[in-house]
């Protein structure tokens, strides 16, 4: 990781950094985490535990890959990992799905990460009839394709995270419509989604941004079982977001009325 700046450039476009979970059965706590992560994952055993320390691997290289800084200075806040608190000034979105990890990392706020298996979700059609718009659920089952449906659900995730809204009730405050042109129910501007396909899972992310950006990034050679920060860690795979759109305030969206 070239240079040591920490400096926060809200100009530059959002990267998505991916991560596999190591295999080994056990990981080792590293020396590397901080008190409050010590003691969350102390509350954790087996895949859980797995995958909260695989986590907070990434969240580090992701920091670092942004920053320019080296990963082993970089650290999320704590709770949360929304922002980061070494270097300062980055907004973080974290996401988990099939032992695979993901950390977004922006100079700006507002950004929201989601990952899928593209083999999820075999009776979609339920979820669509009870929880998506009338225009949604009109041409998602009219095309009958599994995968307009996740890529439909993870921009809903994704605009959730973004927006810091939970799934009761606002599933139906972002709308996607057959082209993929999207409609929300806020007024600010600036936002944008760009989603794309990597090793088998989708990719989509929601983010703010001054400018119409396409975010970069890929799927990160590591972790090693001892989860060591100080080792240079490539890209095995770039991260290719092959739809961008921005995202129109609509006058009104109507909510769930079961939510």
């Amino acid at each position: 990781m070239a240079g040591t700046s920490s400096d926060c450039n809200p100009e530059t476009a959002p990267t998505v950094w991916l991560c596999r979970e190591p295999e080994a059965d056990v990981l080792s706590c590293p020396g590397w985490l901080t008190d409050y992560e010590r003691a969350t994952v102390a509350k954790f055993s087996g895949p859980r535990q797995r995958e909260y320390l695989s986590s907070r691997w990434l969240i580090r290289q992701a920091i670092g890959h942004g920053s320019q800084c080296p990963a082993g200075h970089c650290e999320p806040v704590s709770g949360r990992p929304v922002a980061s608190a070494r270097p300062e000034g980055w907004h973080l979105s974290l996401s988990h799905s099939g032992g695979l990890s993901g950390c977004a990392v922006s100079g700006q706020p507002g950004i929201g990460l989601d990952l899928e298996p593209l083999d999820r979700h075999p009776h979609w059609q339920k979820v669509v009839r009870r929880w998506f718009t009338p225009d949604e659920q009109a041409w998602l089952l009219a095309n009958n394709s599994h995968e307009d449906f996740l890529r439909v659900w993870t921009l809903k995730e994704a605009w959730l995270k973004a927006t810091g809204r939970g799934i009761a009730g606002n599933l139906q405050t972002l709308e996607v419509r057959s082209d993929f042109s999207l409609y929300c129910d806020r007024h600010d501007a600036g936002w944008q989604a760009a989603s794309g396909e990597l090793a088998g899972f989708l990719v989509t992310l929601v983010y703010r941004h001054d400018h119409l950006l396409l975010p970069s990034g890929g799927l990160l050679a590591g972790p090693t079982a001892d989860l060591d920060l100080d080792r240079p860690v490539p890209p095995d795979s770039p991260l290719t977001f092959s739809r961008h759109r921005p995202i129109t305030p609509a006058a009104e969206l109507k909510r769930n009325p079961y939510g």
